[in-house]
């Protein structure tokens, strides 16, 4: 199944895509596509049904983000020894990990704010990884049956902020609108095995990155079952699993978002994002 939530936004409503790709209004079914509806017995209650029987959304609904109510939004860093590279920085060890505000996250379609103070916003494309049951220090061969599905995610960054402001890179991952997720949630059965999605990054029409999720240093089983050492999991939580090469940062000379900017993203099997870039300053003036 692909789950979608549309409608304005802190109004969406839950949704699925039919065959035709058309929106069908869940929320006589459930309230919302979050952690509740996440469950195993939840979804195989909606892959019983028959989508055409479900009413249609309104012509031209908002797509808001795919997954409601994140409690973690956990992002893993440096998983792509190529991105590594151009970071300059030794692929790790073990995972790298930190956290995205929840705050954040906004829907596929909506406008990136360029927060005030800002010189340095950058883009990631990156597969996100969905929980759908609880998950406490779970085995790598056991971490995917907590896995509800996939997403696609813009883990948008203000590298002065991540890198020149000391602390954890937190600093420049949980500005508002730095979060873009969907357009829908793909179930684990929608899109099959996560390794070998390509994934791409156009910048005003210029492709910036290409990359596949096969070159991740660390794969989703042990990525799930390696945060799950430290924390328990819960049902709609999000794990951001790195980017490949490409990012503004490691061009040369540098390359940052600038208002008027569109940026536009994919995974195959995941869809696809379209991003125009604002300056919150001016906005909030309007």
């Amino acid at each position: 199944m692909k789950l979608v939530r549309f409608g304005e936004p802190g109004a969406e409503r839950p949704g699925l895509l039919d065959s035709e790709n058309r929106i069908r209004d869940l929320s006589g079914v459930i309230a919302d596509i979050n952690g509740a509806a996440l469950d195993p017995a939840t979804l195989d209650r909606l892959r019983a049904l028959d989508a055409g029987a479900l009413p249609l959304a309104p012509a031209g609904a908002r797509l808001g983000p795919c997954v409601g109510g994140v409690g973690h939004f956990i992002a893993v860093g440096l998983n792509y020894a190529d991105h590594a590279a151009e970071a300059g920085l030794t692929p790790p060890a073990e995972p790298i990990l930190f956290s995205k505000a929840p705050s954040c996250i906004i829907g596929p379609h909506d406008d990136v704010l360029i927060p005030p103070g800002s010189t340095k916003t950058d883009w990631e494309v990156e597969l996100a990884v969905v929980i759908g049951s609880p998950c406490s220090r779970v085995h790598e061969a056991e971490a995917l049956d907590h896995v509800a599905g996939y997403c696609l995610c813009n883990d948008i960054s203000e590298r002065a902020w991540q890198n020149e402001r000391g602390g954890t890179w937190m600093k420049g991952k949980g500005a508002p609108t730095f979060g873009p997720l969907g357009p829908w949630l793909a179930t684990r059965e929608e899109l099959g095995d996560a390794n070998g999605r390509a994934m791409w990054l156009d910048l005003n029409g210029e492709r910036m990155q290409t990359g596949n999720t096969e070159n991740m240093i660390f794969r989703v089983p042990f990525i799930v079952s390696y945060i799950s050492q430290f924390m328990d999991l819960r049902p709609g939580d999000v794990i951001a699993t790195g980017t490949p090469p490409g990012v503004g940062m490691g061009r040369k000379p540098p390359l940052f978002l600038k208002a008027g900017d569109r940026m536009t993203l994919g995974i195959d099997g995941l869809g696809v994002q379209d991003l125009n870039v604002r300056d919150a300053s001016r906005q909030a003036a309007a």
